[in-house]
């Protein structure tokens, strides 16, 4: 089966109206800080929240981050400034320090991002950071999940909000296909960069991001890619709830320093179930700040829960 031929709507700028639909969550926020790399992403979510926030809404500060791995990227993130000051935006730039790896260099720099933008909000107590993730991100992150091997909460893909830093990250573009943010950067005549790294196949993601027209084209659109994280994470949060009620129904306690639980009585829930609730009870019994918030991989979870079994 081939997909029917893009409607207008995915060529078409975003409008006043959908912008503010899109914002509602945000609405709260005092001081919201938008990453703008300077591509057509960031670019049109940086015009409309321009726009949006000129309306009485929360205050806005643009960050810009200089990798340091191209030299054009200082003069680009100048761009960005002279573009913000069109715009009434406060724009800052700050640059990742120190020598660049060798290997992984995108997942690295895509970790020092969010530190320096996390800073940047930590300086006017801005509590979220916005991107521009759009859904051809989503489907290009769900693939490469799937050829990982990722679980359920893998494949449900990025959140529309998530916690970084110890701040708030908020995607709220995660629905919208880039071409039509491409189209509101062209409609309103804003400039925007092209960076040579994101057609460079060295990258797993870019190698990804070069299938999904091929994919489209037998019905595997990024649109139902997108629907598919949304039902997967969806489903994977009543699983958690499940495990949680799960865990809590069988005898436990805590003697003399060691944690028990009755693994026997658990074992007549369904597998899913009981891998779940074992990983929650190992969650729950790691002490250390270097143990806690990391989860075990589910292929070992797997294996533990079906020797345990």
């Amino acid at each position: 089966m081939t997909a029917a031929p893009a409607g207008p709507a995915e060529s078409e700028p975003l409008t006043a109206a959908e912008a503010d639909v899109l914002f509602r969550p945000l609405t709260h926020d005092d001081t919201l800080v938008v990453a703008v790399s300077g591509g057509p992403d960031s670019i049109a979510l940086l015009a409309l929240l321009a726009d949006w926030t000129g309306r009485g809404r929360p205050r806005l500060l643009a960050v810009t981050i200089d990798h340091g791995l191209r030299p054009e990227a200082a003069q680009e993130a100048m761009m960005v400034g002279e573009l913000c000051a069109k715009l009434g935006v406060e724009h800052r730039t700050r640059r990742w320090q120190g020598p660049k790896p060798q290997a992984g260099v995108q997942e690295k720099a895509r970790a020092a991002r969010y530190a320096l933008l996390a800073e940047e909000a930590r300086v006017p107590g801005a509590t979220t950071i916005v991107t521009a993730h759009t859904a051809d991100d989503q489907a290009e992150t769900l693939l490469m999940r799937m050829a990982a091997g990722s679980g359920l909460a893998g494949l449900a893909g990025m959140a529309p909000r998530s916690a970084v830093n110890g701040a708030v990250l908020a995607r709220p573009l995660l629905g919208i296909a880039k071409s039509r943010l491409i189209a509101t950067c062209e409609a309103r005549g804003l400039a925007f960069i092209r960076d040579p790294s994101n057609d460079d196949p060295r990258f797993a993601r870019i190698r990804w991001r070069a299938l999904l027209p091929a994919l489209a084209h037998e019905g595997l659109t990024a649109q139902r890619l997108g629907q598919l994280a949304h039902r997967l994470a969806r489903a994977d949060e009543a699983l958690d709830r499940l495990a949680a009620h799960a865990l809590a129904s069988v005898p436990a306690g805590d003697e003399n320093g060691r944690r028990w639980f009755d693994f026997a009585r658990l074992c007549g829930e369904p597998e899913e179930i009981v891998i779940r609730s074992l990983g929650l009870a190992l969650a729950a019994a790691q002490d250390g700040e270097a143990q806690a918030g990391v989860p075990p991989r589910l292929a070992r979870l797997e294996d533990c829960a079906k020797a345990l079994i």
